[in-house]
């Protein structure tokens, strides 16, 4: 970049200058372009208007000030590592019978570096986590954007001045589970001097949960004489560091052998049949399972398949019991169907026999009506 200096045009002589900006810490180039120089004295001056250079004399003790070319046409200093404190107006004077000047103004752009997130407290399992992402410096001031997932989280952004440059923050607030633990958010920060590029600040979230426990049991059939191995998975936030291992109503075999989270025990007997319990804990809880151990002893197993045909014998014979008995119920319904049925033929031979009866009762009336007929 280059910064031109210059004085506005008399009628003999004359110098231009142009304003120009540099990011600090780079290089500014001050030049005086003259037109019609006679020779007249030239004096370049800072914004304090303290003497850098008298013709091509230096005036001010300042090292990052050089004079890099002086001719009847062009002045040029340079100004390396520039910083804000550099910014202001640098007088370019031509001292002729009528001193004129012109200023050009230095301004210095501060691009803001990698922002960083700041949290007011710890996350808990239920609540919410309160993240600040901080850019301490910059000039202008620089955008803060929050991104989880692709999608922007608003803000509130607040902004405070150090002198030429500007402090900028933005605070969100999340409510967070044990399942948004280790999630990415992150914080981006934008200036017109990164020319389109962004310092961002990752952050994974820390959400602390009370641990949950886990048996994992060996497979199979567990005999005399074999081994066991119980593994206790845990998780938590913070990972709980002790591992408690327990035997309900009784104490740990001998044998046993405990590693971290594994507990073995070699050449199982039934005296190690029980209830096995894993625990563990952090600040935000405790947990814990059990594992029902069962060693099986193979004299039972012969005398449960010993006992195998009793219980098919005892099954034949309450279904020949059951058989027996349906047999039965039919008989007795088959039996009170067939009397029912003589009952009726009885009932009707009655109404018979009651009707000859009838007959016989009136056989004169009867007669008479023949003998009637006949005469």
């Amino acid at each position: 970049p280059s910064l031109s200096l210059s004085v506005s045009k008399s009628r003999c002589q004359a110098v231009q200058a142009e304003n120009v900006t540099v990011l600090e810490g780079g290089t500014a180039q001050i030049s005086c372009r003259l037109q019609n120089y006679d020779g007249s004295i030239v004096v370049i001056q800072n914004p304090r208007r303290q003497t850098l250079f008298f013709n091509g004399t230096r005036a001010l003790k300042d090292d990052r000030f050089q004079m890099v070319l002086f001719t009847p046409r062009l002045v040029r200093i340079t100004l390396t590592n520039v910083s804000v404190s550099d910014e202001g107006g640098y007088f370019c004077q031509l001292y002729t019978d009528d001193t004129h000047h012109q200023v050009a103004t230095l301004s210095v752009s501060v691009p803001p570096d990698t922002p960083t997130v700041e949290v007011k407290q710890e996350a808990v399992e239920g609540g919410e986590v309160e993240l600040t992402c901080l850019s301490p410096r910059s000039k202008p001031p620089a955008t803060l954007r929050w991104i989880r997932d692709r999608r922007e989280i608003p803000g509130v952004v607040s902004q405070q001045e150090n002198g030429k440059t500007v402090s900028v923050s933005s605070t969100i607030r999340l409510p967070v589970e044990r399942k948004d633990n280790g999630a990415a958010v992150s914080c981006e920060a934008s200036h017109p001097a990164l020319g389109g590029q962004k310092r961002v600040r990752h952050y994974r979230l820390d959400v602390h949960f009370a641990p949950t426990v886990r048996i994992i049991p060996p497979p199979g059939i567990l005999r005399e004489g074999d081994s066991l191995s119980l593994t206790c998975s845990i998780t938590g936030n913070p990972l709980p560091r002790d591992v408690q291992w327990t035997r309900i109503n009784d104490t740990l075999p001998e044998r046993a052998e405990i590693s971290g989270p594994t507990l073995q025990v070699s050449r199982l007997s039934q005296s190690h049949n029980g209830t096995y319990l894993c625990q563990a804990q952090n600040n935000y809880g405790r947990a814990a399972d059990h594992y029902t151990l069962l060693v099986y002893d193979p004299g039972a197993v012969i005398e449960t398949h010993s006992a195998v045909p009793y219980a098919v014998i005892g099954g034949v014979l309450a279904l020949l019991v059951f058989t027996v008995i349906c047999v039965l119920i039919v008989t007795v319904w088959c039996s009170v169907r067939q009397k029912g049925s003589y009952l009726t033929h009885e009932a009707s031979g009655l109404d018979e026999h009651g009707e000859v009866q009838e007959a016989f009762l009136n056989g004169n009336d009867a007669s008479q009506g023949k003998k009637e007929y006949l005469l």
